[in-house]
């Protein structure tokens, strides 16, 4: 039997009609279109899924779509602004912190959250705060650089984390 739940998606009201046992990862790809949210394993190990609800980095896949209703979620998508890139997607573009991309969504919003909670991060810092997600490709050298960069600029611009431009 499906249910009603309405979720606030990129800053966006969405009512959708939902099966009890899908996934938000597949809500969020299949019903909203929204494909940026990667799906790697579906056994929360990954992080490729990673998205912003009610301001936490959480894994898409280990969540129900149900259990989201009246969440506020923010994907990759919700975080440019007026065509301008985030800050943590400009860094990440200019450093090399990606290679295939396909970890890259889940990275960002992992990192969104870790510079939220540490504005000027160490590098053991953001080891740690990354260690739920997985890159197979970039040996995580460009992925710290660019977490780096990206809070040099965003303090720089007197940027709170939190914000989309």
């Amino acid at each position: 039997m499906k249910r009603t739940i309405s979720v606030t998606v990129n800053g966006k009201v969405r009512r959708e009609s939902v099966e009890p046992r899908l996934l938000l990862v597949h809500f969020l790809r299949d019903v909203l279109r929204l494909t940026g949210t990667h799906v790697g394993c579906d056994t929360s190990q990954c992080g490729a899924c990673t998205v912003s609800m009610n301001g936490l980095a959480v894994k898409s896949c280990t969540i129900l779509a149900v259990q989201a209703d009246g969440a506020e979620i923010t994907t990759i998508e919700g975080l440019a602004r007026d065509g301008a890139l985030h800050p943590i997607q400009a860094a990440f573009r200019e450093h090399h912190g990606l290679q295939c991309g396909f970890c890259t969504p889940g990275m960002i919003m992992a990192a969104k959250q870790l510079l939220e909670r540490y504005p000027a991060p160490t590098i053991e810092q953001i080891r740690d705060q990354l260690d739920g997600n997985i890159c197979r490709c970039t040996g995580y050298h460009g992925i710290i650089k660019a977490i780096e960069a990206a809070a040099r600029a965003m303090a720089e611009k007197g940027q709170a984390p939190t914000t989309g431009s």
